[in-house]
């Protein structure tokens, strides 16, 4: 399908590009004015439904930011594209809080679908709350678009459901493929948090793309969310001898992980490989993450259209580095606004069609596309922590 040129949210390249290494001040008086957006038919505020952890075990805490960054993404991008609007027309975002529990999720959405009649939610931190969700938008005809949720299935619950972050059937063969041609492993554990959607499929993934690819699985370990002490299931993996070690699980667990394991003498030639580690973990973990390696979507150094900009400026705003889980929502804005204005609509049908039909947009996170499943399409990369910072495995 064609897509007509972005020329409503033509301001999005423009902000794209934020001009690095000056002041805030002088970041204000010298941006490029985008060109006035032409939204006929659209006119006051646009609704947008925002679903994540503000409080519980997945928001702000003891182990970090949490799902904080992906509220600081969103919240980011949307004032940006605000304030480079000419016209009255705001997105307005509705944020709800869903506890870090699946009811508190479902009531959220209930909330803002019936409630507050938004056509779009965006948001959703974890794979579990993602499908139990995720049916409710498409029954009642709201679109859901995730930043972040990577288990397979998700998108093909409906077609008003979308995704910005590559699933684990995409992340993990071709991760397992680069780590290994490099590394030479043929003998590796895994463990996995088994009460997790995200991480119990994780697991069965990098399992299957072992088993594929001839490599031996030592050990296997599980966890539930909530254990503090993994120290029997790592001391397992450590007399294993393994060459690798695979950790499927949410932050928290990942730094537990990390830190336990490298106390408990897991030698550090030994990698821990995840697909979730950023630099939150990284901070939180401290010497433990070093050597880490991970399947993900982004890297705060790439060359991608307003990449540089954003990373200056939301450290500047935040007070730390951004993550992916921090970029990946605030490319998913930038993405729906595009959408809504090729729809000239707030309609959710119609915002569905535009979003199905985006098609090589620039973003931070590369030029970005939707398959035919609401999946998107955009490199992935491999990335390794090195002096406490993540940079591309190679």
């Amino acid at each position: 399908m064609t897509i007509s040129r972005f020329t409503p949210f033509g301001f999005v390249l423009t902000i794209a590009v934020l001009i690095t290494g000056l002041s805030a001040c002088d970041q204000i008086d010298q941006l490029l004015r985008p060109t006035p957006p032409q939204m006929e038919g659209l006119r006051g505020e646009i609704s947008i439904g925002v679903v994540l952890p503000q409080t519980g075990h997945l928001g702000p805490g003891e182990f970090g930011p949490g799902a904080l960054v992906m509220e600081n993404g969103f919240n980011m991008a949307a004032e940006e594209i605000n304030n480079s609007q000419l016209s009255d027309v705001r997105l307005k975002l509705i944020i709800e809080d869903d506890q870090s529990t699946v009811d508190g999720a479902v009531a959220a959405f209930n909330k803002l679908i019936h409630g507050d009649k938004v056509p779009v939610i965006i948001g959703v931190w974890t794979s579990t709350v993602a499908r139990a969700v995720f049916p409710i938008a498409q029954e009642n005809g709201v679109v859901a678009f995730s930043p972040v949720v990577i288990s397979p299935g998700l998108t093909e619950i409906g077609d008003f459901i979308f995704r910005a972050s590559h699933s684990t059937e995409m992340l993990i063969p071709d991760g397992v493929k680069v780590t290994q041609e490099k590394l030479g492993y043929q003998q590796v554990a895994t463990i996995a948090e088994s009460n997790d959607d995200f991480s119990a499929n994780s697991d069965a993934r990098f399992k299957k793309t072992f088993a594929d690819s001839g490599i031996e699985v030592v050990a296997s370990e599980t966890f539930e969310t909530g254990d503090t002490d993994l120290s029997a299931q790592l001391t397992r993996i450590k007399e294993s001898n393994p060459e690798a070690i695979f950790v499927s699980a949410q932050q928290i667990g990942v730094i537990k992980i990390l830190t336990q394991g490298r106390q408990l003498g897991i030698p550090s030639e030994i990698p821990f490989i995840s697909l979730v580690l950023s630099v939150d973990e990284i901070r939180e973990a401290g010497a433990a993450a070093e050597g880490a390696i991970t399947f993900t979507d982004w890297v705060s150094t790439a060359d991608t259209p307003g990449n540089g900009a954003f990373v200056q400026n939301y450290t500047a705003r935040y007070g730390m580095e951004p993550s992916v889980w921090a970029a990946q929502p605030y490319a998913a804005v930038y993405i729906l606004a595009k959408a809504i204005s090729d729809a000239q609509s707030t309609d959710a049908t119609a915002i569905r069609d535009a979003l199905a039909a985006v098609k090589d947009f620039d973003t931070i996170l590369g030029q970005f596309s939707f398959n035919a499943v609401g999946d998107p399409v955009y490199d992935p990369v491999v990335l390794i922590v090195k002096d406490s910072e993540l940079q591309v495995f190679e």
